[in-house]
């Protein structure tokens, strides 16, 4: 004996109206986590950022404490195993786009050996906290 079980006509599936509901609700969760998001991307490029600078002038004071001298270029910490390589900069991502800041005379009137003192991003980009990457 075979049973059979009828469906009613009504129910076969979602209505369009169910289906606009469902489909703009999801699009107003989508409008809140979007924004979220690329806020969350932005903080951990900073992050990324501010852990490559620490890095980068990290090797540049060991580099003049064993040389008495700075580096000429960012390559001389790579040639000189001070860095694995030279980071990406996490705005422009790019290798060769850090800004590198000369050393300043002493007060003898004496220039420091070397052309590596400091180094920023090469970013044009302002950072979350009002501070443009270029001056971290």
């Amino acid at each position: 004996m075979r049973q059979t079980v009828y469906k009613k006509r009504g129910s076969r599936g979602f209505t369009l109206i169910e289906l606009l509901i469902v489909m703009s609700i999801v699009g107003i969760l989508a409008s809140f986590a979007v924004p979220s998001y690329k806020k969350s991307v932005i903080k951990a490029r900073e992050t990324v950022l501010l852990e490559d600078l620490y890095q980068m002038r990290r090797a540049i004071d060991a580099y003049f404490a064993d040389s008495t001298r700075y580096p000429d270029s960012l390559e001389d910490l790579v040639f000189d195993k001070y860095l694995r390589n030279v980071p990406r900069d996490p705005f422009t991502g790019q290798q060769d786009s850090w800004t590198t800041v000369p050393p300043e005379p002493s007060q003898e009137g004496e220039l420091a050996e070397g052309g590596v003192f400091d180094v920023h991003s090469g970013s044009d980009r302002v950072g979350l906290n009002g501070v443009p990457y270029a001056e971290w």
